[in-house]
């Protein structure tokens, strides 16, 4: 449509995707306010919405043949959530799935239900999904990984490559300000500004680790760090 794709590559790809039939998702407009869904599961509880992910990835395998599977979380970007009970243990997860906690997002619902499965989970959004004792408590039980924290394609991606560099060269850093101009689904999803909050979490995380400020305060003790997205609606 916006010829970011040639219609030569599409039809080499078209058979492929043709064959691909997307299952219906787990997705609560409550979680990410700019979307619609149409093509989603129903269900009582989250426990409910739980189960069928996991006879998702039981079937997939199935009928693909296959021993083993990875689930990666390629969603939008949800709305921020802090931590709570619920996230506590596995017990605490279980009786907030079945009780429908609104503490509990729809990437969370996956990534229990892939860990209780033996599924590795990769998180390539910027949610807090498996950052809570619950996830890591399933992790370690089922002996699978979990891992990422959005995949970081742009502006913190830059920051990752600039940043020890100037740490290397020991170059001061007195502020740091990035921004991203996005169209499309992305931008309209972080104009809302609590998905926006999520992801200005994961980016401002990323400079610290690498500059070390406590070690090094006279290079990067007051460093400013601003985060900008901004939404550009035409299409």
């Amino acid at each position: 449509h916006a010829g970011v794709l040639a219609q030569k590559d599409l039809d080499v790809l078209k058979d492929h995707l043709t064959a691909i039939k997307p299952m219906k998702a787990i997705f609560d407009r409550n979680y990410v306010r700019r979307l619609e869904g149409s093509h989603v599961k129903q269900a009582s509880t989250k426990w409910d919405l739980a189960q069928m992910a996991r006879e998702d990835i039981q079937r997939f395998k199935s009928d693909n043949g296959l021993d083993r599977v990875v689930v990666i979380w390629c969603g939008s970007t949800e709305i921020f959530l802090e931590p709570t009970a619920v996230h506590a243990s596995v017990e605490a997860f279980e009786t907030g799935l079945k009780n429908s906690d609104e503490g509990i997002a729809p990437s969370m619902i996956y990534a229990y239900a892939a860990l209780t499965e033996g599924v590795p989970f990769f998180n390539g959004a910027p949610n807090l999904t498996v950052d809570f004792p619950v996830m890591l408590e399933l992790a370690r039980e089922n002996a699978v990984p979990i891992m990422g924290k959005d995949f970081k394609t742009g502006q913190t991606l830059m920051k990752t490559i600039l940043a020890p560099g100037f740490k290397a060269r020991m170059l001061g850093v007195r502020g740091w300000f990035s921004t991203n101009i996005l169209g499309n689904r992305d931008g309209e999803v972080l104009d809302d500004p609590d998905s926006f909050k999520t992801k200005e979490e994961s980016k401002l995380g990323v400079l610290e680790p690498i500059l070390q400020p406590p070690l090094y305060p006279s290079l990067y003790g007051d460093i400013y760090h601003k985060v900008r997205i901004n939404y550009y609606p035409p299409r």
